[in-house]
């Protein structure tokens, strides 16, 4: 099926969406034009305005589209260790999304349904390391830290030699060992 074919079945955001997330993956979100992905998909320079209005709307689609693969990959995560597994995960699995999620210069701040996505992410997060930090809004933000730091430097290759070909889930399973210990008892420790 062509682009052009695809925008008369109403696909054309999705055609759009697509080629935006490639270009990120490749160039990064800087590399990104409304005109540019019109040619990629083959249809008017108008098209994507018409659906994003302009590259801050398309950039908002893919954010929104990104908390909510977010949200899902979390699912109903057990403790710190396993949110931060399986925020790893989806930084590997969807690094264009990952590159413009959490860059708000790039995205409309007040979009409905990205602070809504947002948000349900958020909630996850701190829903899974509830009960590990004497104040929860230290250990939420101690372990998206450990997490988001983390993810950025692997996606980015900058963990490239430091993991020695070692498994990136399981350097991370190993890192979050050391921070986040369930409590011992002070009698025996």
């Amino acid at each position: 099926m062509t682009a052009e074919r695809a925008y008369h079945h109403g696909d054309l955001p999705r055609a759009v969406l697509t080629a935006a997330l490639d270009v990120i993956a490749a160039e990064g979100p800087a590399a990104l034009s409304l005109r540019g992905l019109a040619r990629r998909a083959g249809v008017s320079h108008a098209a994507p305005a018409h659906h994003f209005g302009d590259r801050a709307g398309l950039l908002t689609a893919i954010a929104t589209e990104g908390y909510g693969l977010l949200s899902a990959i979390l699912g109903e995560t057990e403790g710190p260790r396993d949110l931060g597994i399986r925020y790893v995960r989806f930084a590997i699995a969807h690094p264009a999304h990952f590159q413009v999620m959490f860059r708000p210069e790039l995205l409309r701040p007040d979009d409905p349904e990205l602070l809504a996505a947002r948000e349900r992410t958020r909630s996850r997060l701190r829903a899974a390391v509830a009960g590990y930090a004497d104040d929860p809004a230290v250990g939420f933000m101690a372990a998206w830290s450990m997490a988001h730091g983390f993810a950025s430097l692997l996606i980015s290759r900058n963990l490239d030699g430091l993991l020695g070909g070692q498994d990136p889930e399981e350097t991370f399973r190993a890192l979050t060992g050391e921070m986040f210990r369930p409590p011992q008892d002070s009698a025996t420790g």
